[in-house]
């Protein structure tokens, strides 16, 4: 019993010792979370991820730049986080000094619909600008101005992005576009099952990346210059040849951008091993 009683007493010691010897006030890591908010324009609730650096907790006055993170078709919010395991990355790149603290926005573009544009019934593109973007601002401690936002995504989100930064090009500082859908071809696209997905399929026709530097004036490519812009893109990419396309009209217009094309396919493992280039890419974008 005396021993039993020593034992336990010489084990309470130790976790006290522990306890006590641990750094005091260290930082928490980056956390991402799931919020929603109330859209009057698309006349729904919207969620969406965000992810807060490690020290947003803790300077209560400190401001951060943002990327927007937009996910693939079929995909939603909770993509990067589940799949591509966004908190981990940013906290490692972060705490190994490859990438500046910052918020990160994943919104939900999956729900209801598919589709960054404004479709007949579901103006997306209008509620990202109008209310999404102006509700980040608002809510969190973010820092004003074009040079401290960023936007990026995969698949239909690396064309969305893409559009986004054509579009406007006076909100974002750098586009890093991942296995984009640049452009669609009359009849390509997703099985027309309803309207939904024909309006998706028109849309992004619409909005053809491509098409839109190959038709730009000079005004609007001098615009488009002021842009920091980076394509990315398996080689084994069924979307390689949009995206050699787009940067075969981006040269031909004298628009500079980082362009790579890496091991690999449409695929979440592709995905995930950008956010190594993603994160740094914008860090240096924000620091000019």
């Amino acid at each position: 019993m005396i021993i039993k009683t020593f034992l336990w007493t010489l084990c309470a010691l130790f976790a006290t010792f522990l306890a006590h010897s641990q750094p005091q006030g260290r930082p928490p890591q980056g956390r991402a979370e799931e919020k929603s908010m109330q859209s009057s324009v698309l006349e729904v609730e919207r969620n969406y991820s965000i992810y807060l650096p490690k020290s947003y907790t803790i300077e209560t006055g400190r401001r951060y730049p943002v990327l927007y993170l937009l996910h693939g078709v079929w995909g939603d919010h909770t993509n990067w986080v589940e799949r591509g395991h966004i908190q981990d990355v940013a906290n490692q790149l972060i705490d190994g000094e490859q990438s500046v603290e910052m918020i990160i926005v994943m919104p939900d573009a999956g729900t209801e619909w598919d589709g960054y544009f404004n479709m007949d019934g579901w103006p997306y593109e209008t509620y990202f600008f109008t209310e999404l973007i102006p509700h980040i601002e608002s809510s969190y401690r973010t820092k004003e101005g074009r040079q401290y936002r960023a936007i990026a995504g995969l698949s239909m989100g690396g064309g969305g992005a893409t559009v986004y930064g054509q579009k406007y090009p006076g909100m974002f500082a750098s586009v890093y576009a991942i296995s984009a859908l640049m452009t669609l071809d009359e009849g390509g696209g997703l099985a027309e099952r309803d309207h939904k997905i024909a309006e998706l399929n028109r849309t992004v026709r619409e909005n053809d990346a491509v098409r839109f530097v190959a038709t730009s004036d000079e005004e609007t490519r001098e615009k488009l210059r002021t842009v920091r812009w980076f394509v990315d893109c398996g080689d084994d990419d069924f979307l390689l040849h949009g995206n050699l396309e787009f940067v075969k009209e981006m040269q031909n217009a004298r628009i500079p951008l980082q362009f790579r094309v890496r091991d690999g396919g449409h695929t979440w493992e592709y995905w995930h091993s950008a956010l190594y280039k993603i994160l740094p890419f914008v860090s240096f974008g924000f620091m000019q």
